[in-house]
């Protein structure tokens, strides 16, 4: 039986009368990566933060190892690595500084872990806060969210402003992560690395998950586009009966549904110039869950 690491119970957040989130339940089991989708403003940044305890729930519960979580407890934050979407960091200090002082919050050392990690994202300790980029900073929080070894890593959109080489090699390094029994929930709207990382996708919308699968089950589940060049169009679309996903002079696209030994008895039927069968990207299935 799989050993549930984070659980959310109907949690409810409100400013005054303004929704943050309604009820949002979920699941996250130990070795998993979750990734949690959604457009801005959709709720993804305010469940995490009241996961973490930086802002308190209006409502449900939230369960860290089976226990209920309580924000002051110091286990919470040895056991939990946490990106937030926004870094706000001591400006004045040096890379360096900043490492050290995080370290100083633990009784074990991770030096070598931190070698690792400054070797592998290319980070260069002399310099100061207040003096990187967008994605020498993110880089910095990567280090600081993973250097002490957490059994649990809440991201949140962690490669915004990250090169396409450091994107891959911040996958590879979570991958790594994941082969040793972390637990990651990442929060993203970038469906193309979500969809090569993660097991679970839950969507997000108006502040209420909206559908949770396996990435492959919700492929399979949404079929695939038909595209079809034929003079007989009109023949076509009165005999198979399928949804037109769009149509213009170089040829109509369905999305299909059909098993493929039927679908190729019905199209021999027909006069067909050129036929394309492609797997609809996870894209444009977000897009059909926002509509």
């Amino acid at each position: 039986m799989a050993e549930e690491m984070i659980r959310l119970q109907n949690l409810k957040k409100y400013y005054g009368k303004t929704r943050g989130i309604e009820n949002v339940s979920l699941t996250i089991n130990k070795g998993e990566i979750y990734g949690f989708i959604g457009p801005n403003g959709a709720g993804k940044s305010t469940t995490i933060r009241t996961i973490m305890g930086l802002i308190s729930k209006t409502g449900g519960k939230v369960y860290i190892k089976g226990k209920e979580a309580d924000p002051n407890d110091p286990e919470l934050k040895r056991i939990i690595g946490y990106l937030p979407g926004e870094l706000n960091l001591y400006g004045e200090m040096t890379v360096k500084q900043l490492f050290c002082y995080h370290q100083s919050f633990y009784e074990k050392d991770f030096g070598e872990r931190l070698l690792y990690l400054t070797e592998a994202l290319k980070i260069d300790e002399s310099k100061k806060i207040e003096d990187l980029s967008l994605g020498n900073l993110k880089k910095v929080g990567i280090v600081l969210a993973l250097m002490h070894e957490p059994e649990i890593l809440i991201l949140d959109e962690p490669t915004s402003g990250l090169d396409p080489i450091m994107q891959n090699t911040f996958h590879d390094i979570l991958l790594k992560e994941k082969e040793r029994g972390v637990t990651i929930l990442y929060s993203s709207h970038i469906l193309s690395e979500v969809s090569n990382l993660c097991e679970r996708i839950g969507f997000i919308k108006d502040g209420t998950i909206i559908n949770e699968d396996y990435i492959e089950k919700i492929k399979k589940e949404n079929y695939s586009y038909l595209k079809i060049v034929s003079n007989d169009i009109k023949r076509i679309k009165n005999g198979l009966g399928l949804k037109v996903y769009k149509e213009d002079q170089n040829g109509i696209v369905f999305i299909n549904d059909l098993e493929p030994n039927s679908l190729v008895q019905k199209l021999a039927e027909y006069d067909i110039k050129q036929l394309f069968i492609e797997e609809i990207p996870l894209e444009d299935l977000f897009l059909n869950y926002y509509k």
